[in-house]
């Protein structure tokens, strides 16, 4: 050991470089500082050497983008003799010189300097998230009982980490690599060697580890089962889990968090709803938000051990066979909504799902008879919704219109913009519905002129033929898609009536059964949680045009995408998981941070929120409108850190999901606010995870495509931003949109706003500005800077109008991103 005296004399050199390269390629002298900081970089390339960053497709990378590093110059070795095939594949000629790939990943930051990320083929994929493999090594050589490790990809699902170790603790191994590492980076299974196998070289010799399946038998007999069911009961729980992430034969750790797994917010919720049905108990004995605070099997089970069934059963919700009651809470929020709010030659709530077919044909005809059979057995999509003005009630009534629907067909389109411009009028138009006859669905067929393929048959769709289905929001919403297709293709593919019983539970009769709820503890929640905040004065937007005196909008918009890279997007999720959050807790954080530089340091944020609000187990298989709009309220201190709002907004949403039954139009009543101003939720956030129903739809094997909403975006709000994440990409899993409303903005303040987004999301996950996410944990809110470095330089005069109630208008300069009043 080195005394602390002479380490003040001594100079440390970090030096970097295979043998390929005559050993040292890269160097840089470090401080004390720098090693104890952690962060030390591999340096700068000697004078005689030369290095190139790559990608996938061998194209140079950006700074502080990850590439392979390649190197080149002086000391770069001539090949392995007689090995042409692994030439081939570590020597590659870049303008006439020949570099070396190392295999290693690294990134350079604007001063010139190298960082080494790992090995190129130890990085893999899990769950749709990237994982470094040298990071779970390098976290379990810290153990001083492991003296080297392995940490491999076994099959889908699972982290497998060889040991060297004389001892056998596995349970320990996993404890020490919990407190240091997201949960989804933890290995599932731990497999302890005396000895490493080696090559005549000495080396590792990978292909003679022990197969998992194998190796079995060496994990104790302990540590094998603290990671399976231990009872009964967390054995039903486990199989509850494997039949929500159709793990068939399939075995998920106990231990497994479950958002690490493939878990999201949707199927979080049905989640809790299976295990209200199966254990029978209701909110008030062990809230959702329980839940959602230990999130694995093992947690789960400890839960529900400790509830006293006889305590408190919640009733169980019957068919009542009504052909006519009270609208839902949310069917009469839309309808008057869309009457107060909207002008009258424009409907916003038509919700539209296209699809093309990309091969084979579909039979219109039987098509039509599956609508036929879907719309009986969902007796919402045929209900009619009238306004009882002796009564002062919106009440809804079940029609036979089923009896006689009829696909609608005629209308032909030549190219993209031009079935852009047909579905745009489909989505706001007036006349497709008529919800005081039970008109609320609605099908056409729109053909390709010319086809995509020749049809004999009339009533065939064939190749580029687009379906467009079309319900009003106040019959169905997100969650509903999934239901109505899996019934639709069910109908479809056995071309016989779907299963008729009289006692399926209808939507009337969750409308029935709501107004009875007693919901005096989530009225007493809400008043106290909106308690001081100025509701009727908007956020400080500075919007491009003056509104209108009465409010209403066209519902027009503009629609504006921003997207994640493949590492932002995985620092996004680990980040989620490490902190135990739901993604959309952290999405809206996010914008709560963005809203607070957007809106000059308001620090009092109020925005809507949607919620499923599918919050019982008879709601989960119908179709209907369940949506809420709710209020998501946080008061922000600028000099806290980001870490902290994170902690903040994780609370405010697990204590509202206890309460996201509570109607919005009694929030307002509460707080003597009338409906017709709803300046309150004019900025709104959600989350959308999507599903394989989404992305992977085929009806007797007939692939259809879905659509973009973006060719025909309506919005009821001014201003939104929507996060959307898809599992099942490659590239992009993470990204969303901003949408705003063209009656205040104009398309060029809409792309400032995206591209300050962006950055403002750069900033927070990017690597090239933050190294590790305890940076960014710590860094207090204000420092976050939301102006894009590529705007404009050039001083811009614009002229903006302010919000309702402030009367003085005036010219904005805008400078180098900065607003000078």
């Amino acid at each position: 050991m080195i005394g602390e005296s002479h380490l003040q004399n001594a100079n440390f050199y970090n030096l970097y470089g295979p043998a390929e390269t005559t050993l040292t390629s890269i160097y840089r002298k470090v401080s004390i500082g720098e090693i104890e900081q952690g962060t030390v970089a591999i340096g700068i390339p000697f004078a005689n050497v030369q290095i190139q960053l790559t990608d996938i497709f061998d194209q140079s990378v950006m700074l502080g983008q990850e590439g392979e590093l390649l190197i080149g110059g002086h000391g770069v070795f001539a090949g392995y003799l007689g090995r042409d095939d692994l030439n081939q594949k570590a020597l590659v000629n870049i303008n006439g010189k020949q570099f070396y790939r190392t295999g290693d990943l690294a990134r350079m930051n604007s001063e010139g300097l190298l960082y080494y990320l790992g090995r190129k083929d130890h990085q893999i994929k899990l769950h749709g998230q990237r994982i470094e493999l040298g990071e779970i090594e390098r976290c379990l050589l810290n153990i001083t009982s492991i003296s080297a490790c392995v940490v491999m990809k076994w099959g889908e699902d699972h982290l497998v980490a060889y040991v060297q170790s004389d001892y056998n603790d596995t349970a320990y191994f996993r404890d020490c690599c919990r407190s240091q590492l997201p949960l989804f980076m933890v290995p599932s299974m731990f497999i302890p060697l005396k000895q490493f196998p080696q090559n005549a070289n000495g080396k590792l010799d990978r292909k003679q580890l022990p197969s998992p399946n194998s190796a079995l038998t060496i994990e104790s007999a302990s540590s094998t089962q603290s990671n399976s069911p231990q009872n009964a009961l967390e054995q039903h729980i486990h199989d509850i889990w494997c039949e929500i992430f159709r793990y068939n034969g399939k075995q998920i750790s106990t231990r497994a968090n479950f958002f690490s797994v493939g878990g999201h917010s949707l199927l979080f919720i049905e989640l809790y709803h299976r295990y209200q049905s199966k254990f029978l108990f209701n909110n008030e004995m062990i809230p959702i938000s329980s839940f959602l605070v230990e999130t694995t099997i093992a947690d789960h089970a400890k839960l529900i051990q400790a509830i006293d069934n006889n305590e408190c059963k919640e009733e169980t919700w019957y068919p009542l066979h009504l052909i006519e009651g009270i609208a839902s809470f949310a069917q009469e929020r839309i309808y008057l909504d869309q009457q107060i709010r909207f002008m009258d030659n424009v409907s916003v709530y038509n919700e539209l799902v296209v699809l093309k077919l990309i091969d084979g044909t579909l039979s219109r005809d039987r098509l039509e008879r599956a609508i036929r059979s879907v719309l009986e057995k969902h007796r919402i999509l045929r209900t009619s919704l009238i306004l009882d003005t002796n009564l002062g009630r919106l009440v809804q009534c079940v029609t036979q219109n089923h009896l006689a629907f009829t696909v609608n067909i005629g209308n032909t389109y030549t190219n993209e913009a031009e079935l852009g411009l047909m579905i745009s009028q489909t989505k706001s138009n007036v006349n497709i519905f008529d919800l005081s006859n039970g008109c609320a669905f609605y099908c056409e067929i729109i053909r390709k002129n010319p086809p995509g393929e020749r049809i004999d048959r009339e009533d065939l769709i064939g190749v580029q033929d687009v379906i467009v289905f079309a319900v009003h929001h106040a019959a169905y919403d997100r969650a509903s898609r999934q239901i109505f297709f899996a019934d639709l293709i069910t109908a479809y593919e056995s071309d016989e009536p779907l299963l008729k019983r009289e006692d399926i539970f209808q939507y009337i009769d969750f409308s029935t059964y709501e107004r009875e709820m007693d919901m005096t503890s989530a009225s007493q929640f809400w008043r106290s949680y909106l308690d001081g905040y100025q509701i009727k004065c908007q956020l400080p937007f500075l919007i491009d045009r003056q509104q209108f005196t009465n409010n209403q909008r066209s519902g027009l918009s503009i629609n504006n995408k921003f997207s994640f890279d493949n590492k932002s997007s995985d620092s996004f999720l680990s980040y989620a998981s490490s902190h135990d959050v739901t993604p959309f807790q952290l999405g809206l954080t996010i914008f709560y941070a963005f809203l607070l530089k957007l809106t000059n340091n308001n620090t009092d944020l109020c925005v809507g929120c949607i919620s499923a609000n599918r919050y019982r187990t008879e709601l989960q298989n119908l179709i209907g409108m369940f949506v809420a709009t709710l209020p998501y309220r946080v008061t922000i201190n600028p000099y806290d850190s980001f870490g902290k709002l994170v902690e903040q907004v994780r609370e405010k949403c697990f204590a509202i999901i206890q309460h996201s039954h509570y109607p919005l139009q009694r929030i307002l009543a509460d707080i003597n606010f009338n409906q017709s101003n709803l300046s309150l939720f004019q900025t709104v956030f959600d989350f959308i995870t999507e599903s394989h129903y989404t992305n992977d739809l085929s009806i007797r094997n007939v692939k259809l495509e879905p659509g973009s909403s973006e060719l025909y975006e309506i919005f009821p709000f001014d201003f939104g931003m929507t996060f959307q994440y898809n599992a099942l990409l490659v590239d992009n899993q993470l990204s969303g949109f901003i949408t705003c409303s063209r009656d205040l903005f104009d398309e060029a303040t809409v792309k400032v706003i995206t591209r300050r987004f962006q950055h403002f999301c750069q900033q927070l996950f990017s690597s090239e500005f933050t190294p590790d996410s305890i940076n960014m944990d710590l860094r207090p809110i204000f420092k976050f800077d939301p102006s894009s470095p590529d705007e404009d330089e050039e001083p811009q005069l614009i002229n903006f109008c302010q919000q309702k109630g402030i009367k003085n208008e005036g010219l904005l300069l805008c400078f180098l991103g900065t607003f000078l009043l």
